[in-house]
């Protein structure tokens, strides 16, 4: 094996991942027709509602009874970094925040000191299926950005660069860049306290589309940032002259330029990278902080404030079926997509 290839992984629910990244899960459901009501028009009979992770049908419920998606929870001590493919996410906080967001835009939230929220997957077409794609990326904070006010970002699809690339055989490599920077393409600016608005940690989140025999370079980072290839749809590829099947994550040398050789098929790979945090994790359900102390602080904490407590009308909110993307901050600023 390449010594530019450090290790293998299987995929798993959820995804292996690197300092300074928590957690990567893929999420992708093929929802049939919508009830009317932006639930499933289907039994739920044999799920586990509630706690509805086997795919069944083709789709999770997950923690929703009706809509399926994520009722209020809290967290602490990290970011989320929420990247939709397909369908649409409502999207409610305990700060008073508010969104729809889907088909390629991010929703960047630092949970910081503590914030409850809800992410539900809202089925808004009666007459035929929904489908639901996304990635849910969880960024560490720094110790001295633990506690810093929550808050969150919309990247939204028509201002998220996507590159493309063409090989010497005119076939193509789009990248969707999420965080960080390939040549003098840079992503949007994230929120402020996140480990990836300096740009000496060469964070980075890139979604790489390759059409069937097209190669690619991924361009060298500095030495000691983590770098992790995730490859879940397509044929094979070939990195560094070694084959590897979909459902395989490759941790790679990161200062080093590596080239990707797709195979028969349009393939899709995720890409994490980052220079790493390199502090003690302490991480308990939804709260991740430096020591178990401060986890016992944020459970207490929690009990006490409900961080603001919930001022939705009900945990798994979601917002009228004809609303347009939007995001409602908790300053009051609101803006409406198309």
């Amino acid at each position: 094996m390449s010594d530019k290839i450090i290790k293998q992984h299987k995929l798993g629910f959820p995804w292996i991942t690197l300092d300074p990244f928590l957690f990567c899960v893929h999420h992708l459901d093929h929802f049939p027709n919508a009830n009317g009501k932006m639930g499933p028009d289907a039994s739920l009979q044999g799920r586990n509602i509630g706690n509805d992770f086997v795919i069944k049908d083709g789709w999770r419920m997950y923690h929703g009874d009706k809509v399926p998606g994520f009722p209020a929870h809290p967290h602490r001590g990290f970011e989320t970094v929420t990247f939709v493919m397909q369908g649409m996410v409502d999207h409610a906080d305990s700060a008073g925040g508010a969104g729809r967001y889907g088909n390629r835009d991010v929703q960047w939230m630092t949970a910081g000191s503590g914030l409850q929220h809800s992410e539900m997957f809202p089925l808004l077409d009666d007459e035929k299926p929904n489908t639901t794609e996304l990635f849910q990326i969880w960024l560490n904070l720094p110790a001295n950005k633990k506690m810093v006010d929550p808050s969150y970002k919309m990247l939204w699809d028509e201002n998220i660069p996507a590159p493309v690339f063409t090989d010497q055989n005119q076939r193509k490599t789009t990248v969707d860049v999420v965080a960080g920077s390939i040549g003098d393409v840079h992503a949007q600016e994230c929120t402020p306290d996140s480990w990836a608005a300096n740009p000496e940690n060469e964070v980075a989140i890139w979604q790489v589309r390759m059409e069937e025999n097209a190669s690619w370079q991924i361009p060298a980072a500095s030495q000691g940032v983590n770098r992790m290839l995730y490859f879940f749809e397509g044929d094979s590829i070939q990195v560094e002259n070694e084959t590897f099947l979909p459902g395989n994550a490759i941790e790679l040398e990161a200062s080093e330029t590596i080239e990707i050789i797709n195979g028969a098929k349009q393939c899709r790979c995720l890409i994490l990278q980052g220079k790493p945090i390199q502090e003690r994790v302490v991480q308990y359900g939804p709260f991740v902080m430096n020591s178990e102390a401060e986890i016992q602080q944020a459970f207490q904490e929690y009990r006490q404030t409900e961080f603001g407590g919930w001022p939705w009308p009900r945990p798994d909110q979601v917002f009228e079926k004809t609303k347009k993307r939007f995001a409602h901050f908790s300053d009051g600023t609101e803006v409406v997509k198309e």
